[in-house]
């Protein structure tokens, strides 16, 4: 699970206990490719993951859409009911998780697909980065910078009242959620059930099923 288990555990945990007594659960949170590797060479079951997921024989399963918010300073001029763009979004100001997190990938995808409708000087990200999504906060609540912050997270990261989440106008970025398993894999039926346990511990809408990759 990169980057999601300590937003998902504390409530997934609970609920899969209640319905799954007797269940043997091992939990791994590691970087996107390092768990890949580990789900294609055998040594785990499945992968809690940002879709799509690049690896040869897998099978995927989305399970819901977490979209992105804008993490400011509570001092920041931008308005805390406004919907933001991202012109909106000073690249220079930008905090990321370091080299190798998925989430680095997809909010810097998100401004370079957007570049073209913003306007010209917004520079590349600030130099600042961290390993976990609460050292970006904290860095984003004393002042040195704003972050992209998955809705998964929102309830655990925005306590401070240092700190006020913008949301973005529509489209909204995001990233689809889903679990991935080889395809030979004879547990299909439990892959599918622990992603209804998943949605539902987290109060998301669930993705319209679609045809597995």
């Amino acid at each position: 699970i990169p980057t999601l288990a300590p937003y998902i555990l504390p409530r997934l945990l609970p609920r899969l206990q209640a319905q799954y007594p007797q269940l043997r659960l091992e939990v791994r949170e590691t970087q996107t490719k390092i768990l890949l590797g580990e789900l294609t060479g055998g040594e785990r079951d499945t992968a809690l993951l940002a879709l799509p997921a690049e690896a040869a024989d897998i099978e995927t399963m989305p399970l819901f859409d977490d979209r992105f918010l804008l993490a400011v300073p509570s001092s920041d001029r931008l308005p805390a009911r406004g919907r933001v763009g991202i012109a909106d979004v000073d690249q220079r100001r930008l905090i990321l998780l370091e080299e190798g997190h998925c989430l680095r990938d997809q909010a810097l995808a998100f401004c370079a697909t957007k570049q073209r409708d913003a306007p010209a000087g917004l520079g590349s990200p600030a130099g600042l980065g961290a390993t976990s999504l609460a050292t970006v906060m904290q860095m984003v609540a004393n002042g040195y910078g704003v972050t992209l912050l998955p809705e998964v997270a929102v309830d655990a990261e925005t306590r401070d009242a240092r700190v006020k989440l913008l949301r973005f106008s529509e489209p909204q970025p995001g990233r689809n959620i889903g679990l991935a398993w080889r395809r030979t894999s004879p547990r299909k039926k439990d892959f599918a059930a622990l992603g209804e346990v998943i949605v539902q511990s987290l109060g998301m809408s669930a993705r319209t099923p679609r045809n597995a990759k």
